[in-house]
């Protein structure tokens, strides 16, 4: 009779949902956190919507739009999904050198960037003003502490056990940096949208410019300190693999046939915007979650040209053989998905009911 409970005993446990629990992972979401809707709120909900993510906070950095937007559409949509307990942490409102004039200066003299975030001329307001707010303005607050100290404060709180995401501009990283430069030591691994190196595509944002991104080009310095900072492990998901992936009205419309607060939200506020609608931010975090969707991948070595000439910003990257001396820790580029599998992940995840805290 031993032999048959001890083959139960082993039975039983072999079942994650009757053994031992499987533990979740900690992260927080460090993000230009535009909206409503949109590539930054939708891959920030992919992470929420998880049961293997236990999401410590949000810290917001100004990128695609001003910080004071950001932090707003972010509490809304906490409130409309119903996961108010998740702080939600106001970061850098500037870059730490580049500014708005002077990059007005540097693109009469190499060229218009299509695409310039906060800056961006038909949706300018100054920094103090709150943008247009469809979904509502919120009723709860920010956490009363800058993003800078409380990723300083987690990552001293669970040393080794916290990823960080990055899906805007690293200003709130190299400042927590600057805070302990024993910041990226003490996290579990960086993971970031963010860098372009050869992509294969018409879109006139990188048809001439295949080296400029926006998240690293609109803090060049930032991105230098996180990319040569000493993480232990940093992943990084390119504009060369995010342009594999395009929005669709057929996934929305898949997303919004669920009841669930995640899917009525994307379905409610989600648009197409032009021809070239990528899931950047999404494909960073489903990958996270699920890195078998990356079928291929490489190691390069990343870094920023600061040089204030035409390549401002944009990204460099080297190879084993050929990297400089003095240069940040390989970096896991993703190469290629199975772009079926992040589709339909992509849609039960926001269908799914919104997780207990």
């Amino acid at each position: 009779m031993l032999w048959r409970w001890l083959l139960l005993c082993s039975f039983l446990l072999s079942i994650p949902s009757l053994g031992q629990p499987s533990v979740q992972r900690k992260i927080i979401i460090d993000q230009d956190a535009a909206g409503p809707a949109g590539t930054d709120q939708q891959s920030i909900l992919l992470l929420i919507q998880s049961p293997q993510a236990q999401v410590l906070g949000v810290t917001v950095v100004t990128g695609d739009a001003w910080l004071k937007d950001e932090v707003a559409h972010t509490l809304r949509m906490l409130e409309i999904v119903g996961r108010t307990d998740i702080p939600v942490v106001p970061g850098a409102e500037y870059p730490l050198i580049r500014r708005k004039a002077e990059t007005e200066l540097w693109q009469q003299q190499f060229g218009s960037v299509p695409w310039l975030g906060a800056w961006t001329p038909r949706l300018y307001h100054p920094p103090d003003q709150l943008g247009e707010m469809p979904e509502g303005k919120p009723t709860t607050k920010p956490l009363d502490e800058d993003a800078a100290h409380f990723l300083v404060r987690m990552v001293r709180k669970y040393p080794h056990e916290i990823t960080i995401y990055a899906g805007g501009p690293m200003t709130n990283l190299a400042l927590s940096i600057a805070i302990d430069p024993e910041f990226p030591t003490l996290a579990k691994e960086l993971v970031l949208m963010g860098a372009s190196l050869n992509p294969v595509t018409d879109d006139p944002e990188f048809v001439n410019t295949p080296r400029h991104e926006f998240n690293l080009w609109f803090d060049p310095e930032a991105a230098h300190a996180v990319l040569t900072a000493p993480w232990k492990k940093i992943i990084c998901t390119t504009v060369d693999i995010s342009v594999k992936t395009r929005m669709t009205q057929e996934l929305i419309d898949r997303v919004k046939s669920s009841k669930s607060p995640a899917a009525q939200y994307v379905g409610t506020y989600s648009r197409l915007r032009g021809q070239y609608n990528y899931l950047w931010d999404e494909l960073a975090s489903l990958a996270w979650l699920d890195p078998s969707l990356i079928t291929a991948k490489e190691t390069r070595y990343l870094d920023i040209d600061l040089n204030h000439g035409a390549a401002y910003g944009d990204t460099l990257s080297w190879t084993e053989q050929d990297k400089p001396k003095i240069v940040g820790p390989p970096v896991e580029i993703q190469v290629d998905l199975d772009t079926q599998r992040f589709y339909k992940e992509f849609v039960d995840l926001l269908s799914a009911p919104t997780p207990k805290p």
